[in-house]
């Protein structure tokens, strides 16, 4: 939404998790590079990290996720983690589409 990016973890990235219990994410103000972790995602089978898909300033934490973890997985869209403010616009032309996201699933 024009600068501002919303970040969620996919329904397929839930699915493979499994039972989501822990979350880590940043601070408000904390900046990343495209690429970067910004926090962590535990279930009962796995930790993976979290990846920055832009350049960007975390300008919102979901601060009721991290008390309520496994709504990632009853709600993976709806339940968003972060929201940033994007630094390089340009970066999201990298960016996979839904599209093409579920091509490489496949």
């Amino acid at each position: 939404d024009g600068d501002t990016a919303t970040i969620v973890i996919t329904d397929h990235a839930q699915d493979s998790l499994s039972d989501i219990v822990f979350l880590e994410l940043p601070d408000e103000g904390d900046e990343f590079g495209a690429g970067d972790s910004f926090g962590t995602v535990e279930s009962v089978k796995a930790a993976a990290d979290l990846l920055m898909p832009v350049d960007g300033t975390v300008t919102a934490v979901n601060e009721d996720l991290i008390d309520t973890p496994e709504n990632l997985n009853s709600d993976p869209y709806g339940s968003w983690l972060i929201k940033i403010n994007i630094t390089d616009a340009s970066q999201l032309d990298d960016l996979m589409d839904a599209e093409a996201y579920t091509a490489q699933l496949s």
